[in-house]
């Protein structure tokens, strides 16, 4: 399953704060777009869906910026997926309204994707954003250029 871009920038952002999250001074858009090479628009997009999920804040003016609001380990991999994946279906029969397959019934193809991609989320439910940081185990501050190499 490929993501999204969508998905690529929110996963970005949200281990962008995580390994900033004890910074005195707030995570910026343009420190992340410029970081990443990601156009600034599209992150606040991004920014403004994760504030609106309860997962980032974020403040305006001078000094402002944006911050985690939940721990990094509390939040896994599989949520995050599931908030900005519009489309689990793998291929036509999954969706009964759209499906015009006429092997439906025969075929046992839409069975396998489905635990496939049931499994691929068990295997994302296990990961938290706190696992992806470099160090995830080490009991201090992830360094930013550990992280963005």
């Amino acid at each position: 399953m490929r993501l999204t871009k969508w998905t690529d920038y929110t996963l970005r952002v949200l281990m962008h704060c995580a390994a900033t999250q004890k910074r005195p001074t707030p995570l910026t858009i343009n420190e992340i777009a410029q970081r990443h090479d990601i156009s600034r628009s599209h992150l606040m997009k991004i920014v403004m869906h994760l504030v609106a999920i309860g997962w980032v804040e974020s403040t305006r003016g001078r000094g402002g910026g944006i911050r985690l609001v939940i721990q990094p380990q509390t939040l896994t991999v599989g949520e995050v997926l599931r908030q900005t994946e519009t489309d689990f279906d793998m291929v036509e029969c999954f969706d009964e309204a759209a499906n015009t397959c006429k092997l439906n019934g025969r075929c046992h193809l839409k069975n396998v994707l489905q635990d496939a991609t049931r499994r691929y989320l068990e295997v994302l439910d296990a990961v938290t954003l706190a696992d992806l940081l470099p160090n995830a185990n080490a009991p201090r501050e992830i360094s930013l250029s550990q992280l963005l190499g």
